[in-house]
């Protein structure tokens, strides 16, 4: 039974040292990234990209390939189910994975971290997918493992192994062999070994089960026959003592096995048989001090894939406490693959599993793994080459931490959280199809394996703290099916097949759940499907069948459960929930004749379950989804909504049904007595292809009240408009309401309809009826829409002989009715000629009209006596003509009579026929409705092209001749038309104008840019005394608005303005105009005596309704007179400026100087407020003693009356001291916020930087890398790490101002920029720019030897400043003072000086003062957290 080769002593040619250091040496190589590349991996995480290159996978074909559908039903396949189809044969309990709610002994545990992790629920997928897994207890197992534990002091399970075998390792060192029917077949080992080894730790049966291998506590490794129950070799020495056996592992090659140590090293057991002596090798193949290796899984392919190309590599996938590696163990040692995890919790479990799965019609093996709640997934394919080649894959994200991870086939898995829950999951949609509480499984742990108590608790604390959860050898997978070891027991569970899923939600009474299951399984939309073969015709077809079955099961249930007594209402809705589905999934499955048998027979044993179907046939009915019902349930359903009064809804159903197994005439009546119209059309059509009965029974409804001019009823307006609507359809080929007439029946249709409508009478007509009743009521009833149902048709018609003469004969009927007439309106009889000028206008007209009926009808449009309906009429001929009737009328006779009865817009149609457009601009003046539309016709004509300089000079002409006319309709747009066409001729237009007021308004248009008339005034060539002539009658019409009118007007002259308002006696306008000229102290007098003049009313005034007006006169006065001084003071000496304040002051003062004398006035306090007003403003431009001086020189205060003016004097010294505060103040809080902020910037720039991980974020390696080249290491302040060589290749630099500034990959990148933002400061937040850059040589920081750069000393900030002087400036509330000052003095100094130029040079830099959110806040800044 050796499966081990015979070899002579050959000697390995490479010693277990030379391995690891070969292994350990090649993780650091350079070299080893040739087959893999880590920055392309990095990509494909960035874009989660799930597709897969089809030239990645052209790799040879395998030499037995499997079927895909074998690969994804894999389950079904398999060379032994380990649970037999009879249940009792094995003694199996199963057990309903829902019963159990019990909650689990882990959830429990306060202190798991992943508890914290639980905030999101994933939807209750049972209603979705029903009980995927079946979950059973291995009783015959369970039972012997209790029974050997109190008997031969087993011990507790501690390990489980199964294949074609059940293995099961106990805690005192016995290993129990099952097989499938669970019976004990050999117990291996004996208390006494296991005093000696400890516990069994971990357990592997090799490939044809002739083997198994146990691992021990204290480090000791058995190897078993299980034919003969024979020990075959005990190893000791295979690893460093005092290490427990955390895994042990047959690869494929039945003389190799992998170790696993709790010292975290790994090891290949190589075993020989040498002269009849068996041996065991060991190399090792990573070692402990490199990192602690806790999981290891070789890759297993089944004997169907035996001849796969990627098996020769023998690989094996391992998991340490940072990093996961793939390796070939042939056919010489080689590192494939290194993944870091990134960022997870130190407690949580690394795991591993390998599957074979199909991919774009390739089967190649893929890796899971995980560590935490992200569960990557690595598709390892081999090229051409020879070389592997690893396809990151979509991860997937979780909301718990796993513990374990098993493929169940290759589309779904089965994950365990740390909390004892199980997760059934599809991995191409992610979906969570089930979940499954075990807690009550009690799950065997390895912790302390992973603590190797057994022999001194010697284990790192990293790897203690995994061991808490780790139950590596609790859980084993075979043939589809995975087995939990208990402490007393074992379970097993497995996929159930789809016929049980849906007969578990039978049992558990989810009747709707169990179709739609079922009918996920027809389309092919179910997951983890199990148990369906064939091609997809003959699995739906067995689907359906089980689909009928359920539905009729379904029915009997529905009449069953149904409330016997109670209310109606209660009853309906019950069957309403019901009834629905039996339809939709009859409909699905196409098996209408279930439906419309059995089930419409079973359900009408109930009248309501009967009424709530046929209510349920009528959305599918409407949407002509359901065709070919039986007759009698066509006359049900009618019978139905009748006897409920829908009869809306009996419409609607009836024009979609086949009726012509009804009775016809029943229906008919049923229809007509109901109002309803389609349906009664519907029926005649189809039911008897009758087509004229229909109108003549609508005639007879709307003739009588319309012949007797009578208006109609909505009622009967609906049914005319369903006339119309109907013969429109008949003549057009169409079946009413909806669909087309037969082919054949066409022409017939349409002659039938012609001689009904031409019929001279109806038929049982009265004496009293007049001729064409048909034509005569459409007329009376529409005359628009019923011509236009007539146009229609006759575009429709053939040139033949017999369509000819249905239009002349139609024709001639109508004149007969309409003209000799008289109860038809103007309008009527309009749109009548219209129809006709129309037909005559086509060029293959046949039709014939008598000329003179068209002058008959002009007259009775054109009739002066008639002064009702006048637009009305005009609009019909207009109508009348541009449809072609001009050419049927004289046009002289056309215009006379058109100007006559004032339709003026006909007058307009003629003479734009004849090119007369100067006459057409007095129809635009005498149409009191359209006059102002002249202003465009008039620029129209002028501006566009196409029109003869004569007739541009008459329409100008014309203008001209009416501009009085214009200007007095709209003076804005008279202005503008003149300014754009003839703006030469002005002065022309000026003359013409002799009413001042006209020409006032005309001016003002013309010359004011404020009355909205866009005109360039450059193109406007006007002498000034255009100008002075509008200022003049401005002065007359308007003289409040001179000033503002003088500050918008350009080309004025100022010495005869200045006259023009002097003679007006304007004398602020002087003072304006005086003040524009440069006469400052002239402007100065003028405004001094207009001041002294109300000082003296103010004096002189008793009466005290004028009196506070005339104060407020003197304060606006006073106010305009320091504004013109205030204005002009800057540019005067201190001479010239004495001059104009001092006089001013004097006359303020002088009316108080009187108040000792004569009669006191009024208002001494208001004119002291003014005196000080005037001192305020003096302050600004005269020195204090020069003030104090004047007054003190007045010989009225000189001589001691200084009390009066103790109180200005007072309020000038008051103004001093608060602007000297004000003024320290400032400077003192400027001081203070320079100080806060250089000291914060320098704090910024010399902080230190921390970055998260210790590699780099490119290229993945250790920064400590490279020792053979001077390369750097950059650090951002965003935490992200990487070699300067790296950043360079990926172009990560900007040149600014000469410097080289380096940017974050990773943050520029996922903020998906095309090219790196120009300026770095201003990428958001979240994604930190490179703010800081810190450099470090490459070597080991032990060495001395330092490459760091150095920055340029300048004077100015370097980029690594700026930042983080942006930085700083970004944890300010608002804006620092300091930056308002800074942005200030840019301003004022015409950008001259920038202090922080740097910061500032992207193109997003905006004004602070222009944001919304700009306050202005005088409290000191707040301070940053270090």
């Amino acid at each position: 039974m050796e499966n081990e080769p015979d070899h002579e002593n050959v000697e390995q040619s490479l010693c277990a040292k030379t391995a690891e250091e070969e292994l350990n040496k090649s993780f650091n190589l350079e070299a080893s990234l040739s087959k893999f590349s880590y920055i392309d991996l990095d990509k494909e995480l960035e874009f989660k990209n799930d597709l897969i290159d089809d030239k990645e996978f052209d790799i040879p074909q395998v030499d037995t390939p499997p079927t895909l559908e074998s690969i994804l039903n894999e389950t079904d396949d398999e060379e032994e189910s380990f649970v037999l189809e009879d249940p009792t044969l094995l003694n199996i309990d199963t057990i309903d994975s829902h019963s159990y709610d019990t909650s689990s002994v882990a959830s429990s545990d306060s202190g798991d971290r992943t508890n914290l992790k639980r905030k999101k629920k994933l939807p209750d997928s049972f209603s979705l997918h029903g009980s995927v897994m079946r979950h059973s207890l291995l009783k015959g197992i369970s039972a012997q493992i209790v029974s050997a534990a109190d008997k031969v002091d087993a011990g507790l399970p501690t390990a489980i192994a199964v294949s074609s075998l059940i293995a099961v390792g106990t805690s005192h060192g016995l290993a129990l062999i099952f097989d499938q029917n669970q019976a004990l077949r050999l117990c291996l080992g004996s208390t006494s070994v296991g005093g000696q080894y400890g516990a069994i730790s971990a357990l592997s049966i090799n490939n044809d089960c002739s083997r198994l291998l146990c691992g021990f506590a204290k480090g000791q490794i058995t190897m078993w026959d299980l034919a003969s129950g024979k020990l075959l070799r005990s190893i000791t020495d295979a690893h460093p003592p005092g290490t427990a056996i955390l895994h042990i592992k047959f690869t494929d090659d039945p003389t190799l096995a992998i170790c696993n140590d709790s010292g975290g090293s790994v090891f290949e057991l190589t075993f020989k048989r040498v002269m009849g002596v068996r041996t065991c090798e060991s190399r090792c193949l990573f070692s402990g001090s490199k990192g602690e290796v806790c999981c290891i899984e070789p890759l297993h392919s089944k004997p169907e894939l035996k001849d796969h190309p990627i098996t020769q590599f023998s690989l094996l996938a391992m998991a340490s406490l940072t990093k996961i590696l793939v390796i070939g163990l042939k056919p010489s040692l080689k590192v494939w693959m290194t993944f870091p995890y990134g960022r997870m919790d130190p407690s949580s479990v690394p795991l591993l599993a390998w599957h074979f799965v199909a991919v774009h019609n390739y089967v190649n093996p893929m890796l899971a793994f995980c560590r935490g709640d992200v569960v990557h997934f690595l598709l390892v394919k081999r090229d051409e080459s020879g070389a592997i080649h690893v396809t990151k894959q979509k991860h997937l994200h979780l909301y718990y931490d796993l513990i374990n991870f098993t493929w169940i086939n290759s589309r779904t898995v089965v994950l365990l959280d740390s909390v004892e829950k199980l997760h059934v999951i599809d991995r191409q949609t992610q979906e969570e199809l089930e979940t499954v509480e075990i807690s009550e499984v009690q799950l065997v742990y390895n912790s302390s394996h992973f603590k190797s108590l057994a022999t001194g608790g010697n284990v790192s604390q990293a790897l203690a703290l995994v061991g808490e959860k780790a139950c590596y050898q609790s859980i084993s997978s075979y043939g589809g099916q995975i087995f939990y070891l208990g402490t007393k027991s074992v379970y097993v569970m497995m996929l159930r097949s789809w016929r049980e899923r849906v007969d578990h939600l039978l049992k558990q009474d989810c009747l709707t759940e169990a179709l739609a299951l079922a009918w996920s399984f027809h389309e092919g939309k179910a997951k983890a499907v199990v148990g369906l073969s064939g091609d997809a015709s003959k699995r739906k077809a067995v689907v359906a069948d089980r689909m009928v079955e359920i539905l009729f099961h379904y029915a009997d249930r529905a009449l069953k459960k149904c409330p016997d007594q109670g209310k109606i209402q209660v009853m309906e809705q019950h069957f309403q929930d019901m009834v629905p589905v039996i339809v939709d999934y009859c409909l699905l499955l196409e098996r209408k004749d279930l439906l419309f048998s059995q089930m419409y027979d079973k359900l009408s044993e109930n009248s309501v379950a009967k009424g709530v179907f046929l209510e349920c046939l009528e959305p599918y009915i409407l949407s002509d989804k359901l065709v070919g019902m039986t007759p009698q349930v066509m006359k049900d359903l009618i019978v139905h909504f009748q006897d409920k009064k829908l009869m809306e809804n009996v419409e609607a159903l009836i024009v979609h049904m086949d009726i012509t197994s009804l009775d016809i005439q029943q229906v008919v009546l049923m229809c007509w007595e109901n109002r309803l119209y389609d349906a009664m059309i519907y029926v005649y059509n189809r039911g008897m292809n009758e087509f004229i009965s229909p109108m003549e029974k609508l005639f007879k409804v709307i003739a009588p009240p319309l012949n007797a001019g009578r208006t109609l009823t909505d009622e009967q307006v609906v049914m005319g408009n369903k006339l119309l609507v109907y013969i429109s359809c008949c003549l057009a080929g169409r079946a009413y309401p909806l669909g087309d007439i037969p082919e054949d029946l066409v022409p017939l249709v349409k002659n039938q309809v012609f001689e009904f409508l031409i019929r001279l009478h109806s038929a049982e007509a009265s004496p009293e009826e007049e001729i064409y009743p048909y034509v005569r009521t459409l007329l009376h009833f529409d005359t628009r829409e019923f011509l236009n149902v007539l146009a229609l048709t006759f575009e429709d018609f053939k040139n033949d002989k017999q369509a000819v003469e249905y239009q002349q004969r139609i024709v001639d009927i109508l004149l007969k009715v309409m003209v000799e007439n008289s109860d038809f309106t103007p309008s009527q009889v309009g749109c009548l000629f219209t129809f006709l000028a129309r037909q005559l206008a086509k060029p293959d007209n046949t039709l014939f009209v008598n000329r003179t009926l068209f002058d008959q009808v002009l007259e009775f449009l054109c009739s002066p006596d008639d002064d009702s309906r006048h637009s009305e009429r005009q609009q019909v001929l207009l109508e009348l003509l541009q449809a072609g009737g001009i050419v049927q009328f004289e046009e002289s006779r056309l215009i006379r009579m058109a100007e006559k009865a004032e339709f003026y817009q006909i007058c307009e149609f003629m003479y734009e026929r004849e090119h007369q457009y100067d006459k057409i601009i007095d129809c635009y003046l005498r149409d009191p409705l359209r006059e102002e539309e002249v202003f465009n016709y008039i620029h129209n004509i002028l501006s566009i092209p196409g029109h003869s300089a004569e007739e541009k000079q008459s329409v100008w002409q014309k203008a001209m001749d009416h501009i009085e006319e214009l200007v007095s309709l709209r003076p804005c747009k008279a202005a503008e038309l003149v300014a754009i066409h003839f703006s030469e001729q002005i002065e022309t237009v000026i003359k013409k104008l002799q009413n001042q007021v006209l020409l006032f308004k005309f001016l003002r248009s013309l010359l004011d840019p404020r009355e909205g008339v866009h005109v360039h005034q450059e193109l406007v060539q006007m002498s000034p005394c255009v100008t002075e002539q509008f200022i003049e009658l401005l002065c007359q019409f308007s003289p409040n608005q001179v000033i503002e009118t003088l500050q918008v007007l350009e080309c004025y002259r100022l010495e005869e303005t200045i006259q023009i308002t002097q003679k007006y006696q304007l004398h602020e306008v002087t003072a304006y105009l005086l003040e524009k000229k440069g006469d400052i102290h002239g402007a100065f007098l003028i405004m001094l005596k207009r001041l002294q003049s109300k000082l003296q009313e103010i004096t002189h005034q008793d009466e005290k309704t004028k009196e506070e007006l005339s104060l407020k006169d003197v304060e606006d006065t006073m106010v305009e007179t320091i504004a013109l001084c205030q204005r002009n003071s800057h540019n005067l000496n201190q001479q010239q400026r004495e001059a104009l304040w001092f006089p001013l002051l004097e006359a303020m003062m002088a009316p108080q100087k009187l108040s000792g004398s004569a009669a006191p006035h009024l208002h001494p306090e208001a004119l002291k407020s003014l005196t000080m007003q005037v001192l305020n403003s003096m302050a600004a431009f005269i020195a204090l003693p020069s003030i104090l001086q004047r007054i003190l020189q007045d010989p009225v205060y000189g001589k001691g009356k200084l009390g009066e003016i103790q109180g200005l004097i007072l309020g000038m010294l008051d103004t001093f001291n608060y602007e000297q505060t004000l003024l320290e103040t400032t400077t003192s809080l400027l001081n203070q916020d320079l100080h806060w902020s250089l000291c914060n910037l320098r704090a910024s720039v010399t902080r230190g930087l921390n970055p998260k991980q210790d590699y780099c974020s490119i290229c993945l390696q250790q920064y400590k890398r490279r020792q053979e080249m001077a390369d750097e290491i950059i650090v951002f302040s965003c935490g992200h790490l990487y070699h300067s060589f790296c950043l360079q290749n990926k172009e990560c630099t900007i040149e600014t101002e000469g410097q080289t500034r380096w940017t974050c990959y990773k943050c520029s990148s996922s903020n998906k920029v095309g090219k790196l933002s120009e300026n770095s400061s201003e990428v958001k937040k979240g994604k930190t720019a490179p703010s800081q850059v810190k450099m470090s040589p490459s070597c080991h920081p032990s060495k001395g030897d330092s490459a760091v750069k150095k920055a340029a000393s300048e004077p100015v900030l370097d980029p690594q400043q700026i930042q983080a002087f942006d930085q700083l400036c970004r944890l300010y509330r608002g804006s620092s003072r300091l930056a308002l000052l800074t942005e200030l003095s840019q301003n004022r100094s015409s950008e001259s000086y920038r202090p922080f130029s740097g910061s500032q040079s992207g193109p997003a830099f905006n004004s602070i003062f222009q944001n919304e959110n700009f306050q202005l806040q005088l409290i000191p800044p707040p301070v940053t957290e270090d």
